[in-house]
């Protein structure tokens, strides 16, 4: 038996996600590579850092590392900054909870009152060079790009588990994309420059740029935070505390004694998705 509780979305929420899956309806993951960015995001064009994640959830480390971003659009740019969100994730987690519509709105509230000026992009793939592909044919007046990424990340791109033929593949990544690599957890700039160090990796090393990052952001993780909330709820920002609090995003499913099961943001996904096919029925 499942106990249930009628969840009502506001007319502004219902067109604002009517909106977002608009999009997401373009980004067929079989499809060919493809971006598009959000309404209210500038039009990419010149230079363009851009920075893939699942935001699941926004942390305080992803708005320090935009606003280290911006610093260092500042002295190479102009240049616009992206926080971009795929609808296929390489290498992560199946996580099914919150529904990418919950997601996608609730960077777009995050960015605006915090790191103002930051567009959206969304993707239709997950690997790099897919993507590096996609904003260049999306947005022919792109003339370079920069992945903004954390250390753990540029150590899996130069991975050879990743690849058939590692030479040819990251040829073909770093003629489309520099990388702007912050320090995660232990690993600084000394070890990124170990890594840029190796044999292997030394005619790629004037494609990666290591950005500073304050320690207190580098053991943020937004994985440690769906699974231990309480413990970690000072790590995100307030908006992020009141919608996680609000729609029970990351709870599980509770079942009680008189086998009545609880599921606060099952009922939130089953409003959405009665919204949106209502919706589209007024069409």
């Amino acid at each position: 038996m499942t106990n249930t509780k009628a969840i009502n979305l506001s007319s502004h929420t219902i067109q604002r996600f009517k909106r977002i899956q608009a999009l997401l309806d373009q980004l067929d993951p079989q499809s060919p590579s493809r971006a598009l960015v959000e309404p209210d995001s500038p039009v990419p064009e010149g230079k363009i850092i851009v920075f893939p994640g699942s935001f699941n959830p926004p942390t305080l480390a992803h708005l320090a590392l935009l606003k280290q971003a911006w610093q260092f659009a500042r002295v190479h740019g102009p240049m616009h900054v992206y926080a971009a969100i795929s609808t296929h994730i390489t290498d992560k987690e199946r996580v099914q909870r919150p529904l990418l519509l919950d997601r996608i709105a609730l960077l777009e509230t995050v960015l605006r009152n915090h790191v103002r000026h930051t567009g959206i992009i969304l993707f239709n793939r997950g690997l790099y060079v897919q993507q590096a592909e996609a904003v260049y044919s999306a947005f022919p007046r792109v003339s370079g790009l920069f992945f903004l990424i954390g250390y753990d990340k540029i150590v899996q791109v130069f991975d050879p588990r990743y690849y058939q033929d590692r030479d040819q593949a990251l040829q073909e990544l770093f003629e489309l994309a520099d990388f702007l690599v912050a320090p995660r957890g232990d690993a600084g700039p000394e070890e990124l420059r170990t890594l840029l160090d190796r044999p292997e990796n030394r005619k790629y090393a004037g494609h990666v740029h290591a950005l500073a990052l304050n320690a207190a952001y580098r053991y943020i993780s937004s994985t440690r935070i769906r699974q231990v909330l309480p413990d970690h709820e000072q790590e995100v920002p307030s908006e992020v505390r009141r919608f996680i609090h609000e729609t029970h995003a990351y709870e599980p499913p509770v079942e009680l004694q008189n086998g009545i099961r609880i599921d606060q943001y099952g009922e939130r996904m089953r409003a959405i998705e009665s919204a949106l096919k209502s919706a589209n029925v007024e069409k």
